[in-house]
């Protein structure tokens, strides 16, 4: 990652928050200082924070749709016993 070169040759895609953090370290007084840079850089790596924004995202998805078949089943029901 430090020399800036991803795999097709061209500038890495976090090669840009690599920098920037790396800058701040450098230049610091606390490593605490550069705590969002890091996690910057690390989120481009590893996606980290966006695939578990994406399974929240699912699982509610995948709640309000048994939710709704729930409510449907319990409608259909409901409506066969009032016409007995």
């Amino acid at each position: 990652m430090a020399s800036g070169w991803g795999i097709t040759g061209n500038k890495g895609r976090c090669y840009d928050f690599w920098t920037d953090f790396s800058e701040c370290m450098s230049s610091c007084r606390q490593p605490k200082d550069c705590v969002l840079l890091r996690e910057d850089y690390l989120e481009c790596l590893h996606h980290a924070k966006e695939f578990q924004r994406r399974n929240r995202v699912y699982k509610e998805e995948q709640r309000q749709i048994r939710a709704a078949a729930r409510k449907a089943k319990e409608g259909e029901e409901g409506g066969e016993n009032k016409h007995h």
